[in-house]
């Protein structure tokens, strides 16, 4: 035990070391402690329906459409939230919202949630209209059947088709479910014609006014009866049909949900708005502390090669190295 004192306190860079291999070694079995703190869900819905494919958004300095904006926002959005912060991807078209999976923590399944941002694509779209309204209710039944719960960032134009009228607008008046909901708007507010794709993803024309018409004596006012859609394409520029965002009517959707509204032209407006919304729930949570423990060898280690008395050794390296330069300069003159 003597010998032992005897070296720690005259080999104290061993000393050091050892500690430092210590910690470096409980690092590698990641300890962790439980903490009691807030946990951030989200489930990101996106708009897949044809109007995301109008080029109208502007992304360093080049117009890109609206669905590579959206993909742009959810890659930024994902990169800026921390470990331990849940995000699940759902996709919007007719009237319906399907998840892709449950939320699931973004660090270790950091790739594949940016795999599935780069995949979205119109053609996964089961219905060619886009009915919003109708959605935020399959979306709170949806939320409803997660594991645990969810904060919603619904990300679209704002385009209702076919257009709303008495018959078949959804009064919301007793909706809950939709309190502190984020709706993100997608797109510019000046009209821009919709390109229409074949199944290949090229181009083949714009659509016209006539496929977005009202059909005459149709009510619309079932799920099932949404009406026929004319397949068109535009004959001129003077027949397209042009789309573009609505701000008024997603305020006004997310009022009376009781939820938000953000233009999504700032990505940092975005972020500043999710961070208003409340977290998901409050419960334990695992801390790691392998970075600790990691950092903890890295000062030792440091350490370890430091002089005892760093202050008054470097003094002393200053002394000498002055009195030779002083002789020196002595010499010199003589």
């Amino acid at each position: 035990m003597h010998k032992l004192v005897n070296l720690i306190r005259h080999r104290r860079d061993i000393t050091l070391l050892a500690l430092a291999l210590l910690m470096l070694i409980i690092a590698v079995f990641k300890p962790t402690v439980p903490v009691k703190r807030d946990i951030y869900s989200y489930f990101m819905v996106v708009d897949i329906t044809q109007s995301m494919n109008v080029r109208d958004a502007t992304l360093d300095g080049r117009v890109v459409s609206r669905m590579q904006y959206q993909q742009y926002l959810l890659h930024r959005m994902i990169g800026e939230m921390p470990c331990g912060t849940q995000v699940s991807i759902g996709l919007f078209a007719g009237v319906s919202v399907a998840a892709l999976y449950t939320p699931i923590e973004v660090c270790s399944n950091f790739a594949a949630i940016e795999d599935t941002i780069d995949h979205l694509d119109w053609r996964t779209g089961w219905s060619g209209n886009s009915r919003i309204r109708e959605s935020v209710v399959t979306l709170a039944k949806l939320i409803r059947s997660f594991p645990e719960p969810a904060q919603v960032v619904y990300m679209t134009d704002g385009e209702e088709m076919p257009k709303l009228h008495v018959f078949n607008t959804r009064d919301l008046a007793g909706f809950q479910g939709g309190k502190d909901w984020l709706f993100v708007g997608i797109g510019s507010d000046k009209g821009t014609a919709i390109p229409k794709f074949d199944e290949h993803n090229q181009l083949i024309g714009y659509w016209a006014s006539e496929s977005f018409a009202m059909q005459p004596g149709v009510a619309q006012i079932s799920q099932d009866n949404i009406g026929t859609r004319e397949e068109s394409v535009a004959s001129d520029t003077n027949d397209r049909f042009l789309s573009k965002l609505d701000e008024k009517y997603l305020e006004s959707v997310a009022k009376e949900v009781g939820g938000n509204y953000v233009n999504g032209d700032s990505l940092q407006n975005v972020l500043a708005a999710m961070k208003k919304q409340p977290p998901a729930r409050r419960s334990k949570a695992d801390f790691e502390l392998k970075w600790i423990f990691a950092g903890l060898a890295g000062l030792l280690f440091l350490a370890a090669y430091l002089p005892k008395h760093p202050i008054k050794e470097s003094t002393e390296m200053l002394k000498q190295f002055v009195a030779r330069k002083t002789r020196k300069a002595a010499k010199s003159v003589a």
